[in-house]
């Protein structure tokens, strides 16, 4: 069973998630966009000034470019990819937003 079996839908949507997903990506890396960032646009004044907004902005640009290639990677071979790469998928996504948690909260911070 591949990838693109369990898919119902059509093939554009991913496509344009991946779309999305890439230009906030982008946004992010470029230092801007912390409005993006749950929980920090919502911060009050005190609170964001203990966090550097460019290094947290890049630190969630790289965390959301993984899921950026992930998607890619997953769209474009789904008719390679066995049907168990979701389990793997899946693993990555629960990895990286870890590591995202993680990072924000250590190197983030002034």
């Amino acid at each position: 069973m591949k990838l693109a079996d369990l898919s119902t839908g059509p093939d554009w949507i991913i496509w344009i998630i991946f779309i999305i997903f890439a230009v906030l990506s982008i946004v992010l890396l470029l230092g801007h966009g912390s409005w993006f960032i749950s929980g920090y646009n919502t911060a009050s004044k005190e609170e964001k000034e203990k966090y550097n907004e460019k290094k947290l902005c890049r630190t969630m640009g790289i965390g959301m470019s993984v899921l950026t290639f992930l998607i890619f990677i997953m769209g474009l071979l789904e008719n390679i990819l066995p049907a168990f790469f979701v389990y793997i998928a899946l693993g990555i996504v629960f990895i990286d937003v870890l590591v995202i948690i993680i990072l924000g909260n250590t190197i983030c911070k002034k």
